[in-house]
């Protein structure tokens, strides 16, 4: 055990400074890329010393997927906010997918982060597996959808992707053109997505 993992083990985290630590590399993230950042950058931008950093974390590697499960629990809880598995499918999947459009549009910089991480090294097994069982909802709906006849008898997988691809592509295009997102511009993007998955 290193000093630095005894010091951890001794002291109880304080979840106020984690969360500093958090939002810095959500921002140093958003700015650089996963890949081009260091945890003496978070430690920086966290406005803590680099050697207390590595009290709470004892490596980017750590640091990086304990944030990644963060994000992803969140995601989830506001995936399916207000939706209710006992209306119609319809209802269902266009609540839903307002939810995905509603947590890119508030919450980008954790969407971007978690962009960079599907495709990370960083990203151990254990955790992809363990937030690959958060989003089980989500293909259960789809699954739903294809047995009500009611969604395009395809891959789940590829039906996730694309009810998901052009909120992704919109809320960024938004966010870097500085172009304001509409009701009417949200309605019509819902229809073409609908269009493209119902049977």
């Amino acid at each position: 055990m290193n000093i630095y993992s005894f010091i951890c083990f001794v002291k109880p985290r304080d979840e106020h400074k984690i969360d500093q630590i958090f939002q810095a590399t959500l921002v140093l993230v958003k700015e650089k890329g996963l890949a081009g950042i260091t945890m003496s950058e978070i430690a920086s931008a966290a406005k803590i010393a680099t050697g207390t950093l590595y009290i709470y974390f004892e490596s980017k590697e750590k640091l990086i997927n304990e944030l990644f499960t963060q994000c992803r629990k969140s995601s989830v809880d506001i995936y399916f906010k207000d939706y209710d598995a006992t209306q119609p499918f319809v209802q269902g999947i266009r609540r839903i997918w307002f939810n995905l459009l509603e947590f890119r549009m508030n919450h980008f910089k954790e969407s971007v982060f978690m962009d960079q991480c599907y495709h990370s090294p960083f990203i151990t097994e254990t955790t992809k597996e363990f937030t690959k069982k958060m989003i089980q909802p989500l293909y259960k709906l789809v699954e739903r959808g294809k047995e009500e006849k009611q969604l395009k008898n395809l891959d789940a997988f590829l039906l996730l992707i694309f009810m998901v691809s052009g909120i992704n592509e919109y809320v960024k295009h938004s966010v870097y053109s500085e172009k304001k997102i509409t009701k009417s511009s949200m309605e019509d993007l819902f229809n073409l997505m609908w269009d493209g998955i119902k049977a």
